[in-house]
């Protein structure tokens, strides 16, 4: 199989494998969401600590790398936990749909922290973004946008993940820095668990173990993705999860988002194409490729 083909085919997988994680989330609406983050990053936990000791790595990372980790964890932590909340209280596709806002705030954390610079297409995108943004959010004065909210800040969390990850990129491996996030979540989440923590039935043993199953098989076939594919394609492939999300929605629970939310995602995915899209790069005066001027 060609990269290009086997990078689609990992980040079809992968966006399929998020959206059924949803389902799980979803159907175990009685657990608590300290426990479902929990239970996502043990069976992570367990096979990045497999692959850091195969490949020889160190752990817990560089010295030097500790602290970006520590905050790149933590940044997690906040986009997973508001996720599964809105998940428990939003149609799965509406929820869906405003976590894929993390890579427009990726533009303007890496702005402003990283010194990357806003091009026009990137104003664009980000005004297409943030308007579908509102459309899903629909702000109204009473308590009924805040379950949108805290979906929006699960893409806000996410996106200074990101930015973190383009920091630490050639710093440390993959490997370690999902080992470290997986470890400061499962640390972190069991002082609220431990406390309160009531044995799920049967059937909620099988909807954690899908959250955890489904989550690691979404983050490997993502990271297997972007070893065939330059970022940007993989990246647009990603937004399949919000079709994938919609079609689970509506079979399992005849979930169907109006008319502004499908709208909302519609100029959500014309800003991701208009970011991520390459620029056609004209010849120069002399016949050969001029240099290259696309965004990324």
């Amino acid at each position: 199989m060609e990269s290009t083909s086997k990078a689609i085919a990992h980040a079809l997988v992968s966006s399929i494998s998020f959206a059924v994680m949803g389902v799980f989330v979803k159907l175990a609406s009685e657990v608590a969401v300290f426990d479902k983050v929990l239970f996502r990053n043990i069976v992570t936990l367990v096979i990045a600590a497999i692959v850091v000791h195969r490949n020889r790595r160190a752990p817990f990372g560089r010295p030097e790398n500790r602290a970006a980790l520590l905050a790149r964890s933590l940044l997690g932590i906040g986009g997973v936990l508001c996720y599964f909340w809105a998940i428990d209280h939003l149609l799965l596709a509406d929820a869906a749909i405003l976590v894929k806002l993390a890579p427009f705030f990726v533009v303007v954390f890496a702005a402003v922290f990283l010194g990357e610079p806003i091009h026009s297409r990137l104003v664009v995108a980000l005004i297409l973004g943030f308007t579908g943004g509102l459309l899903v959010i629909k702000p109204q004065l009473d308590l009924q946008i805040f379950p949108a909210l805290i979906g929006a800040c699960s893409a806000v969390f996410a996106g200074g993940a990101y930015v973190l990850l383009r920091h630490l990129r050639h710093r440390e491996p993959a490997e370690t820095v999902v080992f470290v996030f997986s470890l400061v979540t499962v640390a972190g989440m069991l002082p609220f668990v431990l406390p309160d923590f009531h044995n799920p039935t049967s059937l909620e043993w099988l909807w954690l173990l899908g959250i955890g199953v489904s989550a690691a098989a979404g983050q490997l076939s993502l990271t297997a993705s972007y070893r065939h594919a330059p970022a940007g394609p993989t990246s647009l492939l990603g937004y399949a999860t919000i079709v994938f999300a919609a079609l689970f929605g509506w079979l399992f629970w005849n979930e169907v988002p109006d008319g502004w939310s499908i709208f909302g995602g519609v100029l959500i995915l014309a800003g991701g194409i208009v970011a991520f899209t390459k620029v056609p790069t004209p010849p120069s005066a002399d016949g050969g490729p001029a240099r290259r001027t696309d965004m990324r």
